[in-house]
């Protein structure tokens, strides 16, 4: 059923089945950083559908901010076009279950592809926003910049990956924050949506950062008190994406 891709290489790892179709939309995730941060689970609650379960980990719920390369953005079979060939992107996430598929939740998603904000915003109605970035890798330490269009929303960071590349055992940080299938998001009409995508185990180092600036957080109203956030790095995965379903009506 499934159209060859890099990615179906590896699914062993996987949590449950692929979907029983073929994959629709495929994107590459390079050059990540994983900067998480401990929050009170009160303040994220109402901002997430009550239908889906707020994770935790060590007793407490995350949010990860995740600056990295978007790559070769483009439905099954069609080439890679300007402006989807390449473009920055920032993600404010955190992590929530539904019948027991581990997921991700976006707060957020910043880039610098003007479509893809009104294609993902007023179409698909996930929080796409519009802003300038740079991303350095000239000189240790990378260092990624991100001004976000009106609200001036601002992320600047600094990361020096650390050590080898593993990938995360079960029952890590890493792989509860990292080893995730399937995204959850409201459509324009208000519909619960999921979303079921593969790739191969993140190959991930740890990570030396700081935060420079983060306006993020307060930008959607939520709080921390953690001053000593988490740095991973990767050199990204190769993805693909299937058709969303609606959960809820």
């Amino acid at each position: 059923m499934h159209s060859p891709h890099t990615s179906l290489s590896q699914i062993d790892h996987r949590p449950w089945s692929l979907p029983n179709e073929n994959w629709a939309w495929r994107q590459s995730w390079y050059d990540l950083a994983f900067i998480h941060v401990r929050v009170p689970l009160e303040s994220i609650r109402d901002k997430i559908p009550a239908e889906l379960e707020i994770d935790t980990f060590d007793g407490s719920a995350w949010v990860g901010i995740v600056p990295f390369n978007m790559v070769d953005v483009m439905k099954r079979g069609v080439p890679s076009i300007y402006p989807f060939a390449h473009f920055l992107e920032l993600n404010l996430r955190t992590y929530v279950t539904h019948e027991g598929k581990s997921g991700v939740w976006f707060f957020s998603l910043d880039t610098t592809n003007l479509p893809l904000v009104l294609g993902g915003r007023y179409l698909y109605g996930v929080p796409y926003h519009q802003a300038s970035m740079k991303y350095s890798f000239d000189n240790p330490p990378h260092h990624f910049y991100s001004r976000r269009r009106f609200s001036g929303a601002t992320l600047e960071t600094e990361f020096q990956p650390q050590g080898e590349i593993f990938t995360a055992q079960n029952g890590s940080f890493e792989h509860w924050a990292t080893e995730r299938y399937c995204l959850f998001s409201l459509s324009v009409f208000g519909r619960l949506m999921q979303v079921d995508v593969h790739h191969h185990m993140w190959p991930l180092q740890h990570a030396e950062g700081k935060l420079i600036q983060n306006d993020l957080l307060s930008s959607k109203g939520i709080s921390t008190h953690d001053d000593s956030p988490l740095f991973h790095f990767s050199t990204g995965v190769d993805t693909i994406s299937f058709t969303p379903r609606v959960l809820k009506c």
